[in-house]
Formats: structure tokens, sequence, C-alpha cells
């Protein structure tokens, strides 16, 4: 079990995390499995495949940016195990430029993947969903929070899953299911391995958060499984944080840094 985890909070039920191959999306599956919780893990990269495997998950192997990915998706889950109790959007992609710099190609790939593709996943999949007990968690970003130069098409499409998040959480909440999403800093990933080797990134981003480095992706996946759970029974239109407190405060660097 991970690290912090309650064995059996998820007994019973069945969550569908997409972006599942690696990083939060794998380390949130293998938390939420380590709490007997069954799965769909679903990716465009054929490596959900073993990730799915080595916790005892189905897999999906697809575009969810496609129009046909929502549908295909809960069918799979539904044919698997028969009903979908907790939808983690989780897939994302990342590396977008400043809107003088981004044309319309770059524009329509970044709010398809990131915000557009979670829209239809969660249409998808809502109907499903038990009332009361339903839950949705998806993630958003700090970029989605803040403004940081260099990054519009991919903060906006952030900015509307955070919004997503609290419309859902006003239509759905008297139905009892349960809508959030959580905000992700620097997190050790794929995404972000560039950018961790880079001196003056470190100097500008991890170097004025008051906890003064980056995540463990199972960071992430510890409040995405509370944000799933019973334990969370009273939080709904929820965006919460997981920085190493980078929204809230700006420390100076040190001289070392």
């Amino acid at each position: 079990m991970q690290q912090g985890g309650q064995a059996g909070r998820f007994a019973g039920r069945v969550a569908v995390v997409t972006g599942a191959a690696r990083g939060i999306g794998a380390a949130t599956a293998a938390r939420l499995a380590a709490e007997g919780a069954r799965l769909l893990l679903a990716d465009r990269l054929p490596a959900v495949a073993g990730t799915a495997a080595a916790i005892g998950a189905e897999s999906l192997t697809l575009d969810l940016a496609s129009r046909e990915a929502g549908e295909a998706l809960a069918a799979a889950a539904l044919g698997a195990f028969g009903r979908i109790d907790i939808l983690v959007n989780n897939a994302g992609i990342g590396g977008s430029r400043p809107l003088a710099d981004s044309d319309d190609a770059l524009l329509e790939r970044f709010i398809d993947t990131n915000l557009t593709a979670v829209l239809r996943v969660t249409r998808a999949v809502l109907p499903h969903l038990p009332r009361p007990g339903g839950r949705i968690v998806s993630v958003s970003s700090v970029f989605g929070l803040a403004g940081v130069p260099g990054t519009t098409a991919y903060a906006v499409a952030k900015a509307g899953i955070a919004q997503m998040t609290r419309q859902l959480a006003a239509e759905l909440g008297p139905a009892g299911i349960l809508v959030n999403a959580v905000a992700p800093g620097v997190i050790e990933t794929a995404m972000t391995e560039g950018h961790l080797a880079n001196a003056y990134y470190h100097r500008a981003v991890l170097a004025p958060t008051p906890l003064r480095r980056a995540a463990k992706p199972e960071e992430v996946a510890a409040v995405i499984a509370f944000l799933a759970s019973e334990d969370a029974s009273y939080v709904t239109g929820q965006v919460i944080g997981v920085d190493g407190g980078w929204l809230a405060a700006r420390h100076l660097p040190r001289e070392e840094d």
C-alpha cells in the first residue's frame, strides 16, 4: 500500500483514470489500487498496458482528444466492471508558447486535449456515476490559477478545468456527485524533466517556492485519493493547490540559488 493510504478505502469501487501511463496518472492509479479500487487506465501511450498490468488493472489505449474517446472509455469500463464510481481526468499535454507565437494548430491542440477532451470524457461517464456517491477529480494547474508568461494556451485550458469543476459542482451537488480538482505546481514527471535540469528554471521557479523543491507524483496522487474518498464527503467545487506553497507565497531566492 502507498505510504499514508488506508487499506480498503475504495473496496468495491471502480475508478477510471486518464493519462495513466506514467506520472501523476500512474501514481494515482497505484494509490487507488492499493486501497482496493478496481481500475481502468486510459492513455494514448501503449505503455499504459504495462502500467495497468503491474497493479492488476484493465487498460485502454486511445487518443482521448478524439470525439469518440469518451463513449469508448465509458463502454470499456462498463464492459469490464459493470459500473463507474470515480473519474480522474488527468490526461493532458504541456509545452505551450506565448499567444503571439501560437498558430491555430497549436491553440487547437492544447484546447482540444487539455479542455475539450475532458469535457467530452466527463459527459460520457457522467450518466453512469452513482447518485449519491459519484466522484469526479480533475487535474488543473497552478498555471490555470495565476498568470505565468509564455504558457497561454495551456494556462487557458487549465483555467477552464478549474471553472468546469466549480460549474459541475453546482450542477451535480444536489445529486450527491462531488466534483473537485487539484492544481499541481512543479512535479517530477517526464513533462518537466528538461525544465528541472535547467539552472535558470530552478532559480526562477523552484527557489521562490516555500518548500523549495518539486513534488513527487505520489504527493499529488495522495490528494486525488482523498478527494475521491468518503473522507472528502463535504468537499466539492474546490481546486486544491498541490504546489509547495507557490500560489500562496514567494520566497526570495537565497544567494546560493
